[in-house]
């Protein structure tokens, strides 16, 4: 039996733009897509602090050293620039795995710069 698992979590990043006119996805700067072990195209899972939001939608790769977070295409409507994220992924693993497992956790500055 396989269950799901958070394999990545991004926490509390600064939405930095909104382009409501774009085929969809969320756009991150690819230090942060690296720091969270996340791959071009991953579903992730998107929850919006300021407002309760909770949407799915796909990463694509934005401008290194940016900080760039940007909802597109639909996405856009569920967020103001300014609003707080956190992004995650989950993998599916068979229970053995998971026992072991550890996600990957990454906790941003206020401008969405990877700290170590």
């Amino acid at each position: 039996m396989f269950i799901h698992l958070l394999k990545s979590k991004i926490h509390r990043v600064k939405v930095t733009q909104a382009e409501l006119n774009y085929v969809g996805s969320i756009t991150l700067d690819p230090d942060l897509i690296e720091a969270a072990n996340l791959l071009p195209n991953e579903k992730v899972q998107i929850v919006n602090n300021h407002n309760g939001e909770r949407f799915e939608t796909y990463v694509i790769v934005g401008r290194r050293g940016s900080g760039e977070v940007c909802l597109n295409g639909a996405a856009a409507r569920r967020v103001q620039v300014g609003d707080i994220l956190i992004i995650m992924a989950y993998a599916m693993m068979t229970q053995e795995e998971a026992r072991t497992f550890k996600p990957t956790l990454v906790f941003p500055d206020e401008n969405n710069r990877v700290v170590a």
